[in-house]
């Protein structure tokens, strides 16, 4: 909806690489063009904001934030959102801020608010109940528009969803963390659903992180947030020149199913997503099947 309102044909967006690819999807659809700006995995997946700001040009209309990040599992820091609000700043873009992940931190990491430090800038913020509170089937999301003079300073709140009587499952408390009451500081902790309290997931990400780089020529960065992690393969351990097709040799093989990194726009077939959600023992004996996988694909060492 807010793609649909902002861009013309061929107006420019700026995502991150790696992303969320409905971000990429939702640009193209709404006759936009997407341009990819480089998250530096040396940096714990953190925007390079020279990049960033090397692919602004005359059609430019907005920077895509996703922080905590799907599908790195990097929470990004003041200074880095900072530099990031300053080239939107310099070039008077629209700030697209996709906060999905919010609540799903780890360890000593926090999220700031991509609109609390840019009061002087049109910031649409997005969220909803599908992570933080498991409630992913029932499509519930809103969006917040801030920093727009015509709003005197006021946040103003956009919720959409489905017309259907299961709404009324979103208990108030959830459903007011689109009004930022008390529901939006108490994630749901317990019971059977199709996401995971905070805590569980990283009890998940951290081992199995560990467990990933024992395997030769694997790399992976720590999450610090959000439900995934985005493993590099070592492209001198593993020629890899079609991730698609291995990840499909895996499932084949192992009846392991991960994404591909080309997948969410990352340029090299040289990573893969892995989704925490699963328990930990499971986890780990996914993790086993990988080693084995690979162990068979190695080229060198």
């Amino acid at each position: 909806m807010s793609l649909q309102a902002l861009l013309d044909d061929g107006d420019e967006v700026l995502i991150p690489a790696p992303d969320y690819p409905l971000w990429t999807a939702a640009v193209s659809l709404a006759g936009g063009r997407p341009v990819h700006y480089r998250c530096d995995e040396a940096s714990g997946w953190q925007p390079d904001v020279e990049h960033l700001r090397a692919q602004v040009g005359p059609r430019t209309k907005a920077v895509v934030v996703i922080n905590p990040n799907n599908p790195t599992g990097a929470v990004y820091g003041d200074e880095v959102l900072g530099r990031l609000l300053d080239v939107a700043r310099e070039h008077d873009l629209v700030v697209l801020s996709d906060e999905i992940y919010e609540q799903i931190l780890f360890d000593d990491a926090t999220h700031t608010a991509t609109a609390s430090l840019a009061p002087d800038l049109l910031c649409l913020t997005f969220n909803g109940l599908s992570k933080a509170y498991r409630l992913a089937g029932f499509r519930s999301g809103w969006m917040t528009v801030s920093g727009l003079p015509a709003t005197s300073g006021e946040a103003r709140s956009l919720r959409r969803g489905p017309r259907h009587p299961r709404q009324h499952a979103a208990v108030p408390q959830r459903a007011g963390a689109a009004r930022g009451g008390d529901g939006a500081r108490r994630p749901a902790r317990a019971g059977r659903a199709c996401c995971c309290p905070a805590d569980g997931c990283a009890s998940s990400a951290t081992p199995v992180s560990s467990l990933l780089r024992e395997i030769p020529g694997v790399a992976c960065t720590t999450p610090q947030g959000a439900l995934y992690l985005f493993p590099r393969l070592d492209p001198d351990v593993y020629d890899v020149q079609d991730d698609q097709a291995l990840v499909l040799d895996l499932l084949r093989e192992q009846h392991l199913l991960l994404v591909q990194g080309t997948g969410f726009n990352w340029p090299e077939p040289d990573h893969l997503r892995i989704v925490t959600l699963p328990h930990v023992e499971t986890l780990r004996d996914a993790m086993g099947r990988l080693a084995e996988f690979l162990e068979g694909r190695r080229t060198r060492g």
